[in-house]
């Protein structure tokens, strides 16, 4: 009797298991250390991003309109676009806790339910722990951007005082606030000329509701927004007016945002050199 049968019934064995049996997936086109296995950045860290940017955000309160992750929303959005658009970085999970007001009394953003408030002390030594982290696994550099004014100082003091810890060990912290200053600063300015003049607040204003409605717009309870009255610091808006809110003005300032940390990175004097 011819064996042809007998072997092909044990060919069509051989490819019905190894179809059976789990394929081995690719490493996911994804910027976000916390998306890849220890081996991936590991790979990673060998084919030379040896950049990790830390976007910092900040649970708090941001009107009635605005969910109060606006920030680490924001803040990981943009950090992936800035990584993408660098080149050889990756993205470390938001940092969503940040100081925010005092809890006795009971000051700033704290002053109202949904936001999170931690010490400047603890903010700082949480921050100088994780890029620790990142150093001696072997990145030589870390980004620092943070979505909110109000621990900018804190950013600057943790990068000097790294930079200073970290002399001769072939790694340094760049701290870019021009990621956050260009919002009141281009940003407010651009819609100041473009019409926008009386609309343009401090928080929870057009500017920042447009930014999140360009972002994230499950985020934004639009609806409400274009039917609330005007509104004022005692829902927690501080100046401006945000009904007239548009993705597209957003998207303007985010692409500003972009712009100015991949620049910042570019020409970033301690930076390695570029290809």
């Amino acid at each position: 009797m011819s064996r042809f049968p007998a072997f092909l019934a044990a060919s069509l064995l051989a490819g019905a298991v190894a179809a059976a049996l789990p394929t081995r997936a690719a490493t996911p086109d994804t910027v976000d250390f916390a998306a890849l296995t220890w081996t991936e950045i590991r790979d990673a860290l060998k084919a030379g991003n040896t950049s990790i940017i830390i976007p910092v955000g900040g649970t708090e309160q941001s009107g009635p309109y605005i969910a109060v992750g606006k920030h680490d929303a924001r803040a990981m959005i943009l950090a992936r676009r800035i990584a993408r658009q660098a080149g050889h970085a990756l993205v470390a999970p938001v940092v969503a806790y940040v100081p925010e007001g005092g809890t006795s009394p009971r000051t700033s953003h704290m002053r109202f339910p949904g936001t999170i408030s931690i010490t400047p002390a603890t903010f700082r030594a949480l921050l100088v722990d994780a890029a620790e982290s990142f150093r001696v696994q072997g990145f030589s550099r870390v980004v620092l951007i943070g979505d909110h004014g109000g621990y900018q100082k804190d950013l600057r003091a943790v990068a000097d005082l790294l930079n200073r810890r970290w002399q001769g060990q072939g790694a340094h912290v760049l701290y870019v606030p021009a990621y956050y200053e260009v919002v009141p600063g281009a940003y407010a300015t651009w819609l100041r000329d473009h019409g926008h003049a009386t609309e343009v607040g401090m928080h929870a204003d057009l500017s920042d509701t447009s930014l999140m409605l360009a972002l994230d717009p499950a985020l934004v309870r639009a609806q409400a927004l274009a039917m609330a009255a005007l509104p004022t610091a005692a829902q927690g808006v501080y100046g401006g007016d945000p009904r007239h809110a548009d993705a597209a003005l957003g998207q303007v300032g985010a692409n500003m945002q972009v712009n100015a940390a991949v620049s910042a990175m570019q020409h970033d004097p301690t930076g390695r050199e570029k290809p």
